[in-house]
């Protein structure tokens, strides 16, 4: 299915999935009918709309959600910019965070010049998450930003619970969540996907839950999120629903690519996922390796490396082992998906011990 695995151990999900044969073929066919006949007609457009409304549904399914209530962004990052300025979130407001958050999440935070209440969390135990963001909300905080599950050791976020108890809106990051884990937004005010990562779709493709897309205004404008506009008055009548917030035009062939990556993914594939990554979690630790993430979080699996790290996992690529290096952190992460097997994780293993053995 993934002619990657034809050569690698792939354990790089949380910052790209691996591409399947059916989705790269769907991405060929459709770019060599564009050089053939042209990117224009009637049919090519109206059947680029109808993809668009497919992808969409496919979207809400992964999540549990409303079709109307999912919009079409290119990224976690512009999902969150959609939110941050829809809020009309600046200086004087403030939002609650963590340290343990991806900079797609952070930078928009940072950019809207809103006071930063910054849970630290990164290297507390998952139990006391709650604790650590709960008493940084204040009566003046208007947002909760936070991911679902952390990039950094896929410790398992809380949001659900701080949503109930604070009434704060929630917005949740879904990078390393949807895909990797069975997701249900309800709770949530707002909630990003990454269809690049654990849902396995091109690059620059992803959505954006809005649990009320009438309380959020339009900021970040598009064409497709326009119902009628009228350029000498200067005015425009945005879509119904979270279509609103549409934030352009995904490439057709990106489309097409992605839907077909969304309609092939198998039963049971959350399961074996986490118990691919408890294997891996477990074989770390029996090979004496200092693994941070602890036992029962998400698909994630990180590890202290007293290397260097960036030197580490080029010698695991040469290997035909792709993992991650966290700069800054002295962290490797094995993002482990349903596609992998005990296989892989004997390799990385493997391929950690030849690198002791040279230090």
């Amino acid at each position: 299915m993934f002619p990657v695995l034809d050569r690698y151990a792939y354990l790089n999900a949380g910052t790209f999935g691996p591409l399947s044969r059916s989705t790269l073929e769907a991405m060929s066919k459709l770019r060599t009918w564009e050089g053939l006949h042209g990117r224009a007609g009637r049919r090519y457009f109206d059947e680029m709309l109808e993809g668009r409304e497919r992808v969409r549904a496919l979207f809400a399914e992964q999540i549990q959600a409303p079709v109307d209530n999912v919009a079409l962004t290119e990224s976690t990052t512009q999902g969150v910019h959609v939110v941050v300025m829809g809020l009309g979130l600046g200086p004087g407001d403030e939002i609650v965070t963590t340290d343990a958050e991806h900079f797609g999440l952070t930078g928009p935070l940072v950019a809207s010049g809103a006071t930063l209440r910054v849970a630290k969390v990164r290297d507390a135990p998952a139990a006391d998450v709650y604790d650590l963001i709960e008493r940084e909300v204040t009566s003046r905080t208007r947002l909760i930003a936070t991911s679902a599950v952390s990039w950094i050791d896929g410790k398992v976020f809380p949001w659900h619970a701080l949503r109930d108890a604070t009434q704060v809106p929630v917005l949740v990051d879904g990078a390393q969540s949807v895909g990797a884990t069975a997701v249900d937004v309800a709770g949530a005010d707002f909630y990003t996907i990454s269809a690049q990562k654990w849902l396995c779709g091109p690059d620059a493709t992803g959505a954006l839950f809005v649990a009320d897309p009438t309380s959020l205004s339009p900021r970040l404008v598009a064409y497709p999120a326009a119902e009628m506009y009228d350029i000498a008055e200067a005015s425009w009548v945005p879509k119904t629903g979270a279509r609103r917030f549409d934030t352009g035009f995904t490439p057709p062939n990106a489309v097409a690519g992605l839907e077909v990556a969304l309609s092939k993914l198998p039963a049971g594939r959350f399961e074996r996922a986490r118990d691919l990554a408890e294997r891996c979690r477990k074989l770390l630790l029996e090979h004496g390796h200092d693994v941070v993430t602890e036992a029962g979080q998400s698909t994630l699996v990180s590890f202290r490396h007293d290397g260097d790290t960036e030197a580490a996992a080029r010698h695991l690529y040469e290997r035909g082992v792709i993992i991650r290096e966290l700069p800054g952190t002295g962290l490797l992460r094995a993002s482990v998906g349903w596609w992998n097997d005990g296989s892989d994780l004997e390799r990385l293993a493997e391929g950690l011990e030849e690198l002791r053995s040279r230090a």
